[in-house]
């Protein structure tokens, strides 16, 4: 499996190179009221409103500087995911993916897939159709449609 590596937080995740648009510099976000704390507003990409979501604290991290915007499709128009960095490119065999541990799958069982270690370090596999529940990603699309 190609994924594309990013920093969000103290994690490094590894996100389907499949289900990524493309990496950017952050462009100005235009914050909501009355949305998840994860998601930080709307970004206007290539023309679109889309949803910008925190990806460190999704996985309960805290907000931290973003370096990058990693957009993704996750339903509707895409999602810019907010990150520190992007690591880079990686082919994980199906051999170094493992599943959750037990006490782990109750944290988050729908987002996190799996777990690989690459150069000694751990790397999360997400599951990006899981970032927005399908009702709050309703909501910001419509919320995005009347910028």
């Amino acid at each position: 499996m190609d994924v594309l590596i990013v920093e969000c937080g103290s994690h490094r995740c590894a996100l389907p190179v499949g289900k990524v648009i493309e990496t950017m510099r952050p462009l100005p976000i235009e914050p909501l009221p009355d949305v998840p704390d994860f998601v930080q507003g709307l970004a206007v990409v290539r023309g679109r409103a889309i949803p910008v979501v925190d990806l460190a604290r999704v996985l309960g991290g805290r907000e931290e500087r973003i370096g990058r915007f990693v957009t993704v499709r996750a339903g509707g128009p895409g999602v810019a995911l907010a990150v520190r960095g992007v690591v880079g490119t990686q082919v994980l065999e199906a051999a170094q993916i493992e599943q959750l541990p037990p006490l782990a799958r109750g944290a988050s069982p729908a987002l996190v897939r799996g777990l690989a270690v690459l150069d000694r370090e751990l790397l999360l596999l997400l599951e990006l159709g899981r970032i927005l529940p399908r009702e709050i990603a309703a909501d910001l699309e419509a919320r995005g449609s009347s910028l």
